[in-house]
């Protein structure tokens, strides 16, 4: 009876909250063998208030209203993603922790707020976030609410998978969650985790979407162990699924068979229904299992060539002058219009006279050009191009940059490995058709379905590592050993010459070569004169001399007169 009175209370006094979760994988076979798998967990809600809720994670929902938080997104990255070679990820991520924060309008103190969510979500998941400041991080041209930051020195290790996973309504042990093992995660070729927040308003109303993705990819000549191409869920992950998430409302499996017209493949079980005539979908409803057989010849061809790729490299030589070169290639047959994004720490000053921007060897003006010139130790180089990228072209920006001189409090602990620069950012809008799987929509289903004619790609390019002038941090120590030599070898006899006086005195005791000498001779003389006692039958007479009566002798040292005259005497006869 007391169990009923109090659901029926905390039915009237709690509040309802309609929060629905959904799990979905996405698996798609890569060029060169490797496979693809796009985990993504979204949880939706109704209500702004995160104070009171049932699916979506509280701790994250606390930080979220306390720093007035309107968007999120949160990447940590190991590993380099090939667009050449693999295409367009759902979710294109740098490596490193890249995030990046849209607050309400309403907020007065932007920066204040970053910085607190940046510390909170340090402490959240683990990570470097909290070296976030000034320095490292820059607000958009258009949107003062906008923040954005990267670090991409961060390693991404099992400290930041786990309390990731705890975010989840199921945690680890039932759904596809359960896959998620963490020694199978950090082997892969590229993985990275993902937290995105956003509002989804329509008509004035608003929902609150949380998505956590897990991107992985893995050699499968690798994973399979036997030198071919098949794959499986227990070969990627370590294990099979066994049990599905209660609390989920539905939970699929999505297989891009669009490489299997190329080089056919069999799979293990037949899908529940076919979408879009190359995606194969599966309704998880208990144990289950998928593996997928290559046969010879060995090769997975990719029939999704990217229209737009990038990359990134420095110029110049020495330790005084270099070069940023970031080069975009458009194979599409039409124009493109795109976006470059430079960040550039504070440390690699710029000349902005040196910009130029050229398109298959032919100087080019940019259609608009934003410069936010650094600071150093304050605020870092932004620079903002925007480009007609012509059919079929190669596209080349370039600037000049110092390398300085740091303090040497700046310098790492291994100050030799190098400085970290971060990725610039291309964004441009492509034909959907290009990429197999896109962002845009809540549910991966939805993105399969969608009929739209243009996608918003945003490429990070990859990462690089240059050589600050280092001084010789050994140094100091090659010089307090040295100091510390010279003034123990200086101490000790200076100390003996300061404290001690010095006195003429007879030695008792003749050390070294000499007493040697002389013991060496007394006992030769003693075995001679006993032979001799034996023979005459007289005893030896031993004499005991006063130091007075000795004479010192070069080699034998302290002697009696009486020694030395029989010594000559011996001698003579």
């Amino acid at each position: 009876m007391n169990t009923k009175c109090l659901g029926f209370l905390l039915f009237f006094i709690c509040p309802a909250y309609s929060d629905t979760y959904s799990e979905e994988l996405f698996i798609k076979p890569l060029a060169t063998g490797y496979v693809y798998s796009f985990f993504q967990f979204t949880v939706i809600r109704e209500d702004d208030s995160f104070k009171h809720s049932t699916l979506f994670p509280h701790s994250l929902g606390d930080i979220i209203d306390r720093f007035h938080v309107a968007e999120l997104n949160v990447d940590l990255t190991s590993g380099l993603w090939r667009h050449k070679s693999w295409g367009y990820p759902a979710v294109d991520a740098p490596s490193g922790a890249e995030i990046s924060a849209r607050f309400h309008n309403d907020t007065q103190d932007v920066d204040k707020n970053w910085y607190g969510l940046t510390n909170a979500l340090s402490g959240l998941l683990c990570t470097s976030l909290n070296f976030i400041n000034s320095a490292n991080s820059y607000e958009s041209s258009a949107d003062r609410v906008y923040r954005y930051s990267n670090l991409p020195r961060e390693n991404v290790c099992t400290e930041n998978l786990t309390p990731w996973k705890k975010l989840l309504p199921c945690d680890s042990t039932r759904g596809l969650s359960s896959l998620l093992n963490s020694g199978r995660v950090h082997n892969a070729n590229y993985h990275s985790l993902g937290i995105h927040f956003r509002p989804l308003c329509n008509a004035g109303k608003c929902k609150y979407e949380l998505r956590q993705t897990v991107s992985l990819v893995y050699d499968s000549v690798f994973i399979s162990f036997n030198n071919n191409y098949d794959w499986s869920l227990r070969k990627m992950f370590g294990t099979g699924l066994f049990k599905t998430c209660p609390l989920a409302d539905y939970s699929k499996i999505y297989l891009d068979t669009s490489s299997n017209s190329s080089v056919p493949y069999l799979i293990s079980q037949e899908p529940d229904y076919i979408l879009k005539n190359n995606i194969a979908v599966y309704n998880l409803n208990g144990i289950f299992h998928l593996s997928a057989i290559v046969p010879r010849p060995k090769i997975v061809v990719s029939e999704l060539r990217p229209l737009l790729y990038t990359d990134r490299f420095i110029t110049g030589f020495g330790q005084e002058y270099g070069g940023l070169v970031t080069r975009i290639y458009n194979d599409h047959r039409s124009s493109i219009i795109a976006t470059v994004i430079e960040n550039i720490p504070w440390f690699l000053p710029i000349y902005y006279h040196t910009l130029k921007v050229t398109s298959n060897g032919v100087r080019v003006t940019p259609k608009a050009l934003i410069y936010k010139p650094g600071k150093g130790r304050v605020r870092i180089y932004y620079l903002e191009v925007v480009l007609e990228l012509a059919p079929r072209s190669v596209t080349e920006i370039s600037v000049q940059f110092d390398y300085v001189f740091l303090k040497w409090q700046e310098y790492p602990p291994d100050a030799n490995h190098g400085f970290y620069i971060g990725s610039a950012i291309v964004k441009a809008t492509i034909p959907r058709h290009a990429t197999s799987l896109t962002f845009d929509n809540s549910l991966i289903v939805d993105n399969l379905n969608s009929t739209g004619s243009d996608y918003l790609i945003c490429l990070k390019t990859e990462n690089f590592i240059i050589t600050l002038p280092t001084p010789d941090f050994s140094m100091p120590y090659n010089v307090i050993c040295l100091a510390c030599t010279v003034v123990a070898l200086a101490f000790g006899p200076i100390h003996n010459i300061t404290t001690k006086r010095l006195k003429l005195t007879t030695a008792k005791y003749v050390p070294g070569l000499a007493s040697v000498a002389q013991k060496l001779y007394v006992w030769l003389e003693n075995i001679f004169w006993s032979k001799n006692k034996n023979k005459t039958g007289k005893a030896a007479v031993v004499k005991v001399f006063v130091p007075e009566e000795l004479s010192y002798h070069p080699t034998l040292g302290h002697v009696s007169e009486e020694f030395m005259k029989d010594k000559m005497d011996y001698i003579a006869s």
